[in-house]
C-alpha cells in the first residue's frame, strides 16, 4: 500500500502510436504539482410533463468528454525526452557521442501532428489505495521554463487531453537515479548566431513556448470525444531576463530594437570524455520589448527585459538535451 497522501502519488508517461490509443507508461516523472482532470459537458432534458417539478435524473446525458491541466516539475538530467519531443514536434533519436555513454537529443521546432502522450497518474486514497486516472491523447499546448538565483530549472507543461480512462491497470513506478539542473549550472549568451558570448548580471530567466492548437474538434460519430488537435496559429515564444544593471548590452538592444540570438544553457557533470549533462535552449532571434532601467531607490538597478522570440530566416528554435538516455 502507498502512503495515503500526495507522498504516494505518481505520474507515468508514454508516447502514443495513435492519438488517444492507450500505451503503457514507460517513464515516470518526479513532478512537484499536477492539475490534470476530466471535464465533461452535460445536458439535461427540459421536457414539460404535467405535475413534474424537478427534472428527471435519468434524462441527464454526457454529451462531450475531454481533459486538461498542467504538470509542474524540476528539469532533470534524465527522462525529459518524451515531453520535449511532444512540445517541439520533431521525431528525435538520441545520437551517441563518439563511443561514450553520452547521447544527444536535438529537438527542433516543428509541427506537432502525431505527437501525443498517455499520462497516467496515481492518486492515493487516505487508506493508501491508489486510484488510476489515465489521460489519453495528451497534447502539449505550452511549456514554460524558468530558473532564478539559488533555484532549480523548473518547467510547467500545459496539457490538452482527449479523455480520462479509469479502467487501466496502474503501472508500477520506477525511477532511475537522476539530478536536477540548477542556477549554479546556468549560463546566458547573446550575439550573432553561433558566436554568442556570455552575459553578466543575469539573475533570472524565463522562456515560454506556446503551441496554439484547435482543441475543440468535436464531430458527430466520435462518441462525444475530440479528434486530434491541429496547429491553428504561429508558435509564440516569449520570455524575460531579470538582471542587475552591470552593462548596457541588453539596454542597447532594447533601444535599437535590434535582434540577437539567445542561448540559455545548463551544463552539469561530465558523462564521459568531453561530454557533459546539458540542456540548452536556442532561440535564433529575440527582440526586447521592455523595460529599460529605472532608478527606484538606493538599491542596485535591476531591470527586467521582456522579449519575443522570432525566426531569423535560417536557424530553427531548438532544445538540445545531453544525457545517458539511449532512447526517449
Amino acid at each position: 500500500m502507498a502512503i495515503g497522501s500526495g507522498l504516494g502519488a505518481q505520474v507515468g508517461i508514454a508516447a502514443e502510436t495513435s492519438y488517444g490509443v492507450y500505451a503503457a507508461p514507460t517513464k515516470f516523472i518526479e513532478f512537484t504539482k499536477e492539475s490534470l482532470q476530466l471535464k465533461k459537458t452535460t445536458a439535461q432534458s427540459a421536457g414539460i410533463a404535467a405535475g413534474r417539478l424537478v427534472p428527471l435524473s435519468s434524462r441527464r446525458v454526457v454529451t462531450q468528454r475531454q481533459a486538461s491541466g498542467s504538470l509542474e516539475m524540476e528539469v532533470t538530467n534524465k527522462g525529459m525526452g518524451v515531453l520535449l519531443q511532444t512540445l517541439m514536434g520533431t521525431t528525435v533519436t538520441p545520437v551517441q557521442q563518439a563511443a561514450t555513454s553520452a547521447y544527444l537529443q536535438t529537438h527542433i521546432l516543428a509541427d506537432t501532428a502525431g505527437k501525443s502522450l498517455v499520462i497516467q497518474k496515481g492518486v492515493p486514497l487516505t487508506t493508501g489505495a491508489v486510484t488510476d486516472k489515465t489521460f489519453l491523447g495528451c497534447k502539449v499546448i505550452s511549456a514554460e521554463f524558468s530558473c532564478e538565483v539559488g533555484g532549480m530549472l523548473l518547467a510547467t507543461f500545459e496539457i490538452d487531453s482527449k479523455d480520462c480512462d479509469e479502467t487501466q491497470t496502474l503501472a508500477v513506478a520506477t525511477y532511475p537515479a537522476m539530478s536536477p539542473f540548477h542556477f549554479g549550472q546556468m549560463a546566458v549568451k547573446t550575439g550573432a548566431y553561433g558566436t554568442e558570448t556570455a552575459l553578466d548580471g543575469i539573475r533570472k530567466v524565463s522562456l515560454k513556448i506556446e503551441r496554439p492548437q484547435a482543441v475543440e474538434r468535436f464531430y458527430a460519430g466520435q462518441s462525444g470525444l475530440k479528434k486530434e488537435p491541429i496547429s491553428n496559429d504561429q508558435v509564440k515564444i516569449t520570455g524575460s531576463l531579470e538582471t542587475d544593471y552591470v552593462a548596457t548590452t541588453l539596454d542597447d538592444l532594447h533601444t535599437s530594437d535590434a535582434a540577437t540570438s539567445l542561448v540559455w544553457d545548463f551544463t552539469g557533470p561530465i558523462i564521459e570524455g568531453a561530454h557533459a549533462e546539458r540542456i540548452t535552449f536556442k532561440v535564433p532571434a529575440i527582440r526586447l520589448d521592455d523595460a529599460p532601467p529605472v532608478v527606484e531607490g538606493f538599491d542596485v538597478i535591476k531591470p527586467t527585459y521582456s522579449f519575443t522570440g522570432l525566426y531569423d530566416g535560417t536557424n530553427p528554435t531548438a532544445i538540445e538535451y545531453m544525457s545517458t538516455d539511449v532512447t526517449l
